[in-house]
C-alpha cells in the first residue's frame, strides 16, 4: 500500500484526468464525426435535390432537362458524382463518372451511405433517394445517387484525430503538473508542521504556530494539548525523583550510621549494602531524570572545545596536545548538561593515563546517530577489563597513571554509560591507533546547528 500522500494525490489525479481525458476524446470524437458526416449528408442532399428539381415528365418518360453548374461535375474523377436512373427514360450521369456506373452496396458503418467503385477504381459512397413523378394517375419513379471519395472523409476524420490526440496528451501532461504542483503546494502546511514539530522536540520551540489552514488548526491544538500535558508530565516526573531522592536520603545515612555499631565483619557488609542501594536508586533517577530531557539537542563542536579549555591547564604542563575534530554545527539530540557530564569524565579519564596527545573526533554515521571517538596514547585497558570499568567502582589497574590525579572512584566511565544509554545510545572501549584507550559513545543525531564561538 502507497504509504505517501503526495504520490497518492499524484495518482489519484492521474487516474482522474486519464478518464476524464479519454471520456472527452470519446465525446469530441463521436461529436465531430457526427459533423462531418452530418455536413456530407447535407451537400449530397442538396445535389440529389437540384437533381431532382431538373426531373420533368416528357412523353411518359423521364428526362433530365440541365445540368448542374459545379464545375466539378464537369471533370473526370474530380471527387463529386451524381447519377439519375428513372424507370423509364435516358439514365444520366455526370460527366466526372466517365463511363462508370455507380454500383452501390451496403456499407456496414457507413452513417448512413452506401458503398461503390468510383472512376479512379477508389471506393466512394454513396447517398441514394427514390423518388417519383405522380401524372394522369400514374407513377414514374426515378432513382438518385450522389457521391464523394470515400477517402476524403476517413482523411478528414484522420486529421481531426490525429490533432486531437495531441492536444489530449499536452492537456495530460498539463494537467498532471498541475495536480503534482497543486499537491507540492497543497502538502507544505503539513511540511512546515513537520518541520515545527521537530523543533519542538529539539527544545527549540515550545509550542506549534496555530496560524495556518483551517483543516490543521484542529490537529495543532490537539498536539499543543499533547505538549501541555507532557510538560506536567515532566514536572511531576522530576519531583517525584526529586522526593525520591531526599526520601532515601535520610534512611540511608541513619543505616550507615548504626552500622557503626555492628561487630566489624558485619558492618562491613551493611555498608556495601547500603552503598549498593544508594548507587542503584542514584543509577535509575538519574535515568529517569535523562528519559525526559531528550527534545533538545547540543552543539558537540561549541561543547568539546570549551570543555578542552578547562582541562588544558592541567594537560599542558604534562605536554599533553589535544586534537579536536569535529565539524562545526554537528549536534546530538540530548541535554548540553547531560553530555558534558558525559564528556567530561571521558575526557577526565582520558587526561589521567596519556602521555602526549589526546585526540576528539565525531561523525554522523548512515545509521542517523553520531559517533564521538575519544583517543588517547596512555598504557591502554586489557580486553577483559573493558567490561569492569564501565561498571561503577571498577577501576583498571596500572602503574602508569600520570601524576598529578588523585586515585578516582570508578563511577566516571560509568556515569558516561548510564547517560549514554539513558539516550539510546552505547558505549563501546577498544584499542586506540594512538596505542592507549579509545572510548566510543554513539547518540541520536540532531539537524546541525549554528556553531558557536568557543572562547
Amino acid at each position: 500500500m502507497i504509504s505517501s500522500l503526495r504520490v497518492r494525490l499524484a495518482l489519484g489525479a492521474l487516474v482522474a484526468i486519464t478518464l476524464s481525458l479519454v471520456a472527452t476524446g470519446f465525446i469530441l470524437g463521436g461529436a465531430f464525426t457526427n459533423y462531418v458526416v452530418e455536413r456530407y449528408r447535407n451537400e449530397m442532399g442538396g445535389i440529389i435535390d437540384q437533381l431532382s428539381a431538373h426531373v420533368e415528365l416528357k412523353d411518359h418518360a423521364l428526362v433530365l432537362t440541365a445540368d448542374l453548374p459545379d464545375p466539378r461535375f464537369a471533370l473526370p474523377a474530380s471527387g463529386r458524382y451524381w447519377e439519375v436512373i428513372p424507370n423509364k427514360g435516358e439514365v444520366r450521369r455526370s460527366a466526372s463518372l466517365w463511363d462508370t456506373v455507380l454500383d452501390p452496396e451496403p456499407y456496414p458503418d457507413g452513417f448512413g451511405f452506401s458503398r461503390a467503385e468510383g472512376p479512379d477504381g477508389e471506393p466512394v459512397l454513396v447517398l441514394e433517394r427514390t423518388l417519383a413523378i405522380k401524372d394522369a394517375g400514374e407513377h414514374y419513379p426515378f432513382r438518385v445517387m450522389a457521391a464523394f471519395p470515400e477517402a476524403e472523409f476517413a482523411s478528414g476524420l484522420a486529421d481531426y484525430h490525429s490533432t486531437q490526440r495531441w492536444m489530449l496528451a499536452l492537456s495530460a501532461v498539463v494537467l498532471t503538473g498541475a495536480a503534482v504542483l497543486q499537491g507540492a503546494i497543497g502538502l507544505q502546511p503539513l511540511v512546515r508542521m513537520r518541520r515545527h514539530v521537530s523543533l519542538v522536540r529539539q527544545g527549540q520551540m515550545q509550542r506549534l504556530e496555530e496560524e495556518g489552514p483551517s483543516e490543521l488548526r484542529p490537529l495543532v491544538a490537539e498536539l499543543n494539548l499533547l505538549l501541555s500535558e507532557r510538560e506536567t508530565a515532566v514536572e511531576r516526573a522530576r519531583q517525584r525523583a526529586s522526593d525520591l531522592a531526599h526520601g532515601l536520603k535520610t534512611p540511608l545515612t541513619v543505616l550507615s550510621q548504626l552500622a557503626d555499631h555492628l561487630p566489624p565483619a558485619e558492618r562491613a557488609l551493611a555498608l556495601q549494602q547500603v552503598d549498593l542501594v544508594r548507587q542503584r536508586a542514584d543509577r535509575q533517577l538519574q535515568a529517569a531524570r535523562l528519559g525526559v530531557e531528550q527534545m533538545v539537542s547540543t552543539n558537540l563542536a561549541s561543547l568539546a572545545g570549551k570543555l578542552i579549555l578547562v582541562l588544558k591547564p592541567v594537560t599542558q604542563a604534562r605536554g599533553i596536545v589535544w586534537h579536536l575534530a569535529i565539524r562545526a554545527g554537528l549536534a546530538v539530540e540530548a541535554d548540553p548538561a547531560d553530555i558534558a557530564e558525559c564528556l567530561g569524565n571521558v575526557f577526565d579519564n582520558a587526561s589521567k593515563w596519556a602521555r602526549s596527545e589526546i585526540a576528539v573526533e565525531a561523525e554522523e554515521r548512515a545509521d542517523g546517530r553520531i559517533e564521538i571517538r575519544i583517543l588517547d596514547d596512555g598504557p591502554g585497558v586489557a580486553e577483559e577489563d573493558f567490561a569492569r570499568i564501565l561498571k561503577r567502582g571498577g577501576q583498571a589497574v596500572s602503574d602508569e597513571r600520570q601524576d598529578g590525579f588523585a586515585e578516582g572512584s570508578g563511577l566516571g566511565l560509568a556515569i558516561s554509560a548510564d547517560i549514554v544509554q539513558a539516550y539510546g545510545g552505547l558505549i563501546t572501549l577498544s584499542r586506540a591507533r594512538l596505542g592507549g584507550l579509545q572510548v566510543s559513545l554513539l547518540f541520536p543525531a540532531a539537524p546541525s546547528i549554528r556553531p558557536e564561538p568557543v572562547h
